[in-house]
């Protein structure tokens, strides 16, 4: 069996780790952008708080709800926010990328039933630590409910793999 830093033979050079990985540091630039978008069930609500234990009322029991300002339950805040992990831990950067801080700002409630539209667009890079921020937000029907900003570490390109890209760019 090949080790995940091994190439298949008719791979031309790509591996299990190459396939899985996702963009790198060089193929990123300022004004990108990725989203992710779901619909909230009443599972997700519910396993979210088996999960995490986070058993507040506003977010299980109806009735409870009902008596807050939010007039019935809603979604945990951060089962909102683990959307833009989605985004950047699948899309952009994607596979590979090291979460390292994230701010949020909640704007708005989300209920079981709204399809959330989680976006990240790369704000700024930083090549000699490998760092990439991006803005992140997410949207009910165009309404922003959560906004903040992320902070990713992202690998170079492998050394091996920069000469054939690099000929592949220029036509050889």
């Amino acid at each position: 069996m090949l080790s995940v830093f091994e190439a298949r033979e008719g791979d031309e050079g790509m591996n299990q780790f190459e396939e899985l990985h996702g963009l790198y540091f060089e193929d990123l630039a300022v004004g990108q952008t990725a989203i992710f978008a779901k619909t909230v069930t009443e599972t997700d609500i519910v396993l979210f708080a088996g999960l995490t234990g986070d058993n507040n009322p506003v977010h299980i029991n109806e009735v409870f709800a009902a008596a807050t300002p939010f007039s019935g339950r809603i979604a945990h805040g951060m089962l909102t926010a683990s959307f833009v992990s989605t985004v950047l831990g699948t899309k952009l950067p994607g596979p590979g990328a090291i979460y390292l801080s994230q701010t949020l700002r909640f704007k708005a409630p989300v209920r079981a039933g709204d399809t959330v539209v989680a976006r990240a667009t790369v704000k700024e890079l930083l090549p000699e630590k490998r760092r990439c921020t991006l803005t992140t937000t997410i949207s009910v029907d165009d309404k922003v409910v959560l906004e903040g900003e992320a902070v990713v570490l992202v690998a170079a390109r492998p050394i091996a793999a920069q000469p054939a890209r690099m000929a592949a760019e220029v036509g050889e």
